[in-house]
């Protein structure tokens, strides 16, 4: 079963973020995957898949989250930062090398889970969902200045 929870206790079963840190303290939306009487004990919200159903929602949740960091990059990190007047032409590396570095450190880790679930489609024989999303992105991604792992 696969289902969405903000609960830091999720965060054990939640495929796309098992490389972050400290999970224990994260209460992200974050996509989970769990058997149904685990479900039911955590009280997701969430629905019946198989195999290919729940590797489908994975590479969708990588998208997803790319077009948030993606948003972040073009615009967003400008609302959360108290930034100087002078400073609002200026790129996110320019004015917040850290928050860069997190935000750069994140985008590559979810391109590197979205070539995983791409890798797994192919290997069994079927069809990417969403095939056209990646170039989309990837276009998107360049014209900021920035590199990707998803491709030229």
């Amino acid at each position: 079963m696969v289902g969405y929870s903000r609960a830091s206790s999720a965060g054990q079963f939640a495929p796309i973020c098992q490389d972050c840190s400290p999970r224990q303290e994260c209460d992200a939306r974050k996509l989970v995957v769990l058997c149904e009487s685990c479900g039911r004990e955590l009280r997701l919200r969430g629905r019946k898949v198989g195999q290919e159903g729940m590797m489908a929602a994975l590479l969708e949740e990588c998208q997803r989250n790319l077009e948030e960091s993606l948003d972040y990059l073009a615009d967003y990190w400008r609302e959360e930062l108290d930034l100087d007047p002078e400073d609002m032409d200026k790129r996110l590396e320019e004015v917040d090398p850290q928050v860069f570095a997190q935000e750069n450190a994140w985008r590559r880790h979810l391109e590197e889970q979205y070539l995983k679930f791409h890798r797994w489609f192919r290997e069994h024989g079927l069809r990417i969902p969403n095939p056209s999303w990646r170039s989309e992105y990837v276009e998107e991604i360049i014209a900021l200045g920035y590199e990707t792992l998803l491709g030229d």
